[in-house]
């Protein structure tokens, strides 16, 4: 996340700080003085209280560090279980970012998204073809698409990420069975979560579980740690081999977060820089936790 100054307040008619593209005057300049826009500066710079430790280039964090973490991931869970019931024909996606972001504010947080390397929005919306990094727009979700929501918070410096799909009125087989195998693989690899695992035992049993049911692991984005930064080392492919890559440890925060299609492996970025679909135009779908190595297993923070 870019570093920031505090913004100076609006005019009436200037464009609002909180993204949504409205006038000040139709947005929050009625409400300034009940939710305090949190500076740019705060969400960049997580209150530390203990130097980084790192092995092997993962961040190991403390348990008061975990602690905040946590309380981040749970206003995101929040968040997805509200917009369950916002889902539906008709809604725009520009009105999912509007939930998200104003439902983030109201529970003292910030959304990680907005203005993280130029994203101009608050949450990413990825609809039936597009595999993640879908902006937010004025398209209304129609009956039978799927879509995965992917909502990240910033709370007290702490980042807390998580994604879902969801079904968009009656959808037919083919699409939510792409679905239910995608949350299978979510399932499977976070089984495999444990000190002395490794990396490539998640990644294996994803990409075989996948393929066994015909659909392929996109290979260009990948799961990470976080939590003291909103994207940290290592990496967390959802395709591998057993026994190799980053040994998982005691402390380690990161997510796994599969991105499978229906059809051909291979994305294709849109003009905009950030959309993510797939080249052959087949549906895509994904799921996302951030967890929490512990001393016997995982702590799954975002369920």
């Amino acid at each position: 996340m870019k570093e920031g100054s505090d913004p100076k307040i609006p005019g009436r008619n200037d464009p609002c700080w909180c993204g949504s593209g409205k006038k000040y005057k139709k947005c929050h300049l009625g409400r300034d003085g009940k939710v305090q826009k949190p500076a740019p500066a705060r969400m960049a710079t997580p209150p530390l209280h203990a130097p980084l430790r790192r092995r092997g280039g993962a961040i190991i964090k403390t348990a008061e560090q975990v602690e905040g973490i946590r309380a981040a991931c749970r206003v995101t869970r929040e968040i997805l279980d509200l917009l369950g019931e916002r889902v539906a024909p008709g809604v725009t996606t520009e009105q999912i970012d509007v939930f998200v972001h104003e439902a983030t504010l109201e529970r003292g947080g910030v959304p990680s998204p907005l203005n993280y390397r130029g994203f101009p929005k608050s949450v990413c919306t990825s609809i039936n073809e597009v595999v993640c990094h879908g902006i937010p727009e004025e398209r209304a979700m129609q009956e039978g698409d799927i879509v995965n929501i992917d909502v990240t918070t910033t709370l007290d410096g702490y980042f807390g990420d998580s994604s879902r799909m969801y079904l968009v009125g009656a959808v037919a087989e083919a699409p939510r069975r792409l679905v239910q195998v995608t949350r299978e693989c979510l399932d499977l690899g976070i089984a495999q979560v444990k000190p002395g695992r490794f990396v490539g035992d998640i990644g294996h049993v994803i990409q075989r579980h996948a393929e066994s049911n015909g659909y392929s692991v996109v290979r260009d984005f990948v799961g990470h740690g976080t939590g003291i930064r909103f994207h940290e080392d290592p990496q967390i492919p959802h395709y591998g081999r057993p026994g190799q890559g980053h040994p998982l440890q005691l402390g380690m925060v990161f997510t796994i977060e599969p991105m499978i299609n229906a059809g051909d492996w291979r994305i294709r970025i849109l003009e905009d820089g950030w959309t993510a679909v797939t080249t052959d135009g087949s549906l895509s779908a994904q799921w996302e936790h951030t967890l929490h190595v512990t001393s016997d297993g995982v702590e799954v923070l975002t369920a």
